[in-house]
């Protein structure tokens, strides 16, 4: 999305009158905004058009959120897309679930409108402040690159390497790996840690945070061990010696 562009947002929810709600609030935010009232409805839009934002219920019929979540994620082009999860399904499990498969928030209902339409502003920002500071690096550019070991990541091209191969990351595990590489040997607590990538306040479990962790380790293969938990306080990343 370019400066100036009015953001998509999909909203998938089998609910009429949860839609219909979404759709008055988000009108006042200037986006365009296209609704779906099952995952393969939402899919098959997918597979056409390109979109900013997804929100999508977790209890659809036919294909569920959880399943929707992966298949979105294997689309072309929708790797980073802000994936915002808005359910019934609150139980703590759940949560971790949505998470680990890639949203990248979780908004439990009966929510606020105001609550949800900030959270989505917040998804929006943050991919649209990843995307021009991708395409702001180029040739003469002196961009922010940290290195531990065989780890590499370039915050300018939003690119992370083991070695010569490239990291799929998903968007907080991007933003985990940065944090720490950027403050090596310093301890964080789990507060601390979504304070910095996700800004204060924000009601995540730490079971979430530890998914979150656990993710990244195991894809950061034979150096997951640099990220090392501190019993009783959070995680570290260990520097490379």
């Amino acid at each position: 999305m370019s400066s100036g562009t009015r953001a998509t947002v999909l909203v998938v929810e089998d609910d009429p009158e949860i839609r219909e709600m979404l759709g008055f609030s988000m009108a006042r935010e200037n986006w365009n905004l296209v609704q779906a009232a099952s995952g393969e409805e939402g899919l098959d839009f997918l597979k056409k058009k390109r979109v900013d934002c997804v929100v999508l219920d977790v209890m659809l019929p036919g294909v569920d959120g959880f399943r929707l979540i992966t298949k979105i994620r294997g689309l072309e082009g929708f790797r980073n897309v802000p994936i915002i999860m808005a359910t019934a399904r609150g139980e703590e499990s759940d949560i971790i679930t949505g998470l680990e498969l890639g949203a990248d928030d979780y908004v439990v209902k009966p929510y606020s409108p105001k609550v949800l339409i900030a959270r989505v502003r917040a998804g929006l920002r943050r991919a649209e402040e990843a995307a021009a500071a991708k395409e702001a690096a180029g040739p003469g550019r002196e961009t922010r690159v940290w290195r531990q070991g065989q780890i590499r990541l370039d915050a300018d091209r939003h690119e992370a390497f083991h070695g010569d191969a490239p990291l799929d990351l998903l968007p907080t595990e991007f933003a985990l790996l940065r944090q720490f590489l950027s403050n090596p040997d310093i301890v964080f607590t789990r507060g601390q840690l979504i304070a910095a990538i996700k800004g204060p306040d924000y009601p995540v479990t730490d079971r979430s945070v530890d998914v979150q962790v656990l993710g990244l380790r195991k894809k950061l293969g034979d150096a997951g061990g640099m990220v090392e938990t501190v019993r009783g306080i959070g995680y570290r990343f260990r520097a490379a010696g």
